[in-house]
């Protein structure tokens, strides 16, 4: 069989495994985020400027933490996710929080068929995109929610981490997408030890296949960013040389672990 056939199956399964080990993770910090700290960075922070009275729609939203940042942040917001348990903790962790973020479970690609607004703003950021097959899709997906003139933004690990293995020794996947990665890991990135094993289907998607796909679905793009760093403290062989700002060891700043764009849908 087709991975692509089968890979919705695959990654909801996936993600239900890994919520509860997340939401009582230390990575995840829901104690913390209980008490006001936010779960967004400067990287996507900077994007989104003043969004007080803003309809924002977050993709891929996991468990809702930066979409309930994003409401205390005075935005109107609907939060999606592939995974049922994911979004079953989303509602309960907003009702905790004090917002009346909402959420809705969907994949991207069938979104049209369950959510009926357009947004002021589209936002989804780190780890998303190489859960998904085509981005041709994925683009023409954001340009069907956003209202004209609305904006993408977009925070993401960089294509170029993706190339390498997990210990960062050499080159173990292609830049450009090619077939899909299926893979069976045990872990989880928020909890390496984890006592869990998790299949997934994924593909890699190099910046020119991001920058096509919007442009050709009437999605300018106005400002891009690369960043020698990730926000996250999720991959292998990791030091923190500042506050929140992770590199690997042996790499430095030598490579681009992220990047940011902002995109004008037009009018």
């Amino acid at each position: 069989m087709n991975p692509e056939d089968k890979y919705l199956e695959v990654n909801k399964e996936s993600w239900n495994q890994r919520v509860d080990t997340h939401f009582d993770s230390e990575f995840y910090d829901v104690e913390g985020f209980l008490k006001g700290n936010t779960s967004l960075n400067s990287i996507e922070l900077d994007l989104l400027g003043d969004i007080t009275g803003k309809k924002v729609l977050h993709l891929q939203c996991h468990f809702g933490q930066d979409s309930i940042s994003l409401s205390r942040m005075g935005a109107e917001v609907t939060g999606i996710d592939l995974s049922d348990k994911a979004i079953e903790k989303a509602r309960e962790l907003a009702l905790q929080a004090g917002t009346d973020t909402k959420f809705i479970c969907s994949d991207v690609y069938n979104l049209p068929n369950v959510l009926h607004e357009q947004f002021d703003i589209v936002f989804t950021s780190y780890g998303t995109i190489g859960w998904l097959p085509d981005l041709d899709q994925w683009a023409s997906i954001i340009n069907h929610f956003l209202k004209p003139g609305g904006q993408f933004v977009f925070a993401e690990f960089h294509p170029v981490v993706w190339m390498f293995d997990d210990d960062f020794k050499g080159i173990g996947y292609n830049y450009f997408k090619s077939d899909a990665i299926v893979e069976t890991n045990t872990g989880t990135y928020a909890e390496k030890e984890a006592e869990m094993q998790l299949k997934s289907i994924s593909w890699n998607h190099s910046l020119s296949e991001v920058f096509t796909s919007l442009m050709a679905n009437k999605i300018q793009i106005q400002a891009f960013n690369e960043f020698n760093y990730s926000p996250y403290n999720c991959f292998s062989h990791t030091e923190e040389f500042e506050p929140k700002k992770f590199r690997i060891k042996h790499l430095g700043n030598n490579i681009p672990m992220a990047y940011s764009l902002l995109a004008i849908k037009s009018e």
